[in-house]
């Protein structure tokens, strides 16, 4: 009955009010199933995508990270209908999107599928004012009701970005990095989408900007109830802003799971290289740290062949049976993997250890404790002027694992209790001598 409905959807040019819901009950955004896409033909052909399959639930940021050329950014355009499929199919709401389909349909996924694109140079129209380029969606949709609500929905979604309203008769060209990726957001919310597909949006920004560009994409998710499909390589960021990440290498899913589920236990080997190479701030550690490098030989295919495969915990990974009993027997043990080494520097490099167990706890330390775990100074003083309030702030630190400033708040309470203490014992002596 419900397949029936939704084909007369698909007939009618509209999409289904929700998606089907998965077995864990949330409702299925956006699927793909065994996707294959190809480039070229004949023996030049390249298969950039290989039996891609994954749910995107909807309110939720997916990620899909690889490196350069795993296929990442494929994958983004095939869903929003750019890039065409060998094999397999993308579904949307449970209604088939990929290939030929009614062009009342294509009107309504591209409503309601947009992209917020890496280059955020390369991607507006230099000849064309913001407010064109943030308009021109609601011109070819006839999204307002007249000139005046045209007029206020720009203005509207340029002040939500940052930007003012003088901005709008200016062009491209005259905007920072940072600005254009914020005009190549406001272009893609105007459109009201449920779905948008990021892609690398904040690679070509700089650090400090970064954090103001992901800020304003959460605060749109929060507001709109937006669903994103974040394609990126750096896995420092996409911990920290996903629900669920997706791992590609040359085009294959190699292993799907929740963020922290992921991080904790990476079972895949190219997963394991990718959490290594994550850059820790602090040269010492950086420079003795070892380096995991997959390499796809350690794989025998020839007879028994790999599956991409439930092992529990919503956790997905690509192998053999003998590889995937040896991933569930890791993961049952439940003990988390340190994927990031540091070799003894005091130890030659042919006979160093596996891990260094103090540099190991710093590694632990960078990866777990927040952004704003700084240990500063002044943590010390205000505690050592308000010992009470910073015996406080001490234990609530300590209970958000916020390390560096628990020990600071605390070594500040600390001296500050003494030196009361002191102040006391000073004046009962005092005291004692006027009695006695």
């Amino acid at each position: 009955m419900a397949t029936l409905k939704q084909e007369n959807q698909v007939r009618s040019g509209h999409l289904p009010e929700h998606g089907p819901i998965a077995d864990n009950g949330r409702e299925i955004l956006l699927s793909l199933k065994n996707v294959d896409i190809t480039f070229g033909k004949g023996e030049d052909a390249v298969r950039a995508v290989q039996d891609a399959s994954f749910d995107i639930y909807k309110g939720e940021t997916f990620s899909l990270v690889g490196e350069s050329g795993s296929g990442k950014t494929t994958v983004g355009r095939a869903v929003i209908r750019v890039n065409p499929l060998a094999r397999g199919e993308i579904q949307y709401k449970g209604v088939r999107i990929s290939g030929k389909i009614p062009h009342s349909l294509d009107r309504e996924v591209i409503r309601n599928i947009q992209m917020v694109f890496q280059d955020p140079a390369a991607s507006l129209n230099e000849r064309a004012t913001v407010d064109y380029i943030i308009s021109e969606g609601l011109y070819n949709f006839h999204l307002f009701e007249n000139e005046a609500d045209r007029v206020r929905k720009v203005e509207e979604m340029v002040a939500e970005v940052g930007l003012l309203p003088e901005h709008l008769t200016r062009y491209p060209h005259e905007f920072s990095g940072g600005q254009r990726q914020r005009i190549g957001i406001a272009r893609a919310m105007v459109m009201e989408p449920e779905l948008v597909v990021a892609d690398e949006p904040i690679s070509a920004l700089d650090v400090s900007i970064r954090a103001q560009v992901l800020n304003l994409m959460k605060k749109f998710q929060e507001e709109k109830n937006l669903t994103y499909l974040f394609i990126a390589h750096d896995l420092s960021v996409v911990r920290f802003i996903s629900d669920r990440i997706g791992v590609i290498y040359k085009g294959r899913i190699v292993e799907v799971a929740e963020a922290e589920e992921l991080f904790n236990f990476p079972l895949h080997p190219y997963t394991h290289s990718l959490i290594s190479a994550i850059p820790i701030p602090d040269p010492q550690l950086e420079k003795n740290k070892v380096l995991y490098t997959y390499d796809p030989s350690i794989h025998d295919y020839s007879q028994d062949k790999p599956e991409f495969v439930c092992i529990g915990y919503d956790h997905y990974i690509y192998g053999n049976k003998k590889e995937i009993e040896e991933y569930k027997a890791i993961r049952q043990r439940g003990i988390p993997a340190k994927p990031i080494t540091i070799r003894d520097e005091n130890t030659p490099e042919d006979t160093h250890t596996q891990e260094a167990e103090a540099d190991s706890a710093a590694v632990e330390d960078f990866l777990v404790h927040p952004t704003h775990d700084t240990g500063s100074i002044w943590y010390v003083i205000i505690s050592f002027l308000l010992p009470i309030l910073g015996l406080i702030a001490a234990l609530l630190f300590k209970k958000f694992k916020h390390t560096r400033n628990y020990k600071q708040c605390r070594k500040g309470a600390i001296a500050g209790f003494v030196l009361i203490g002191a102040i006391l014992a000073i004046f009962l002596l005092l005291l004692w001598r006027v009695v006695a």
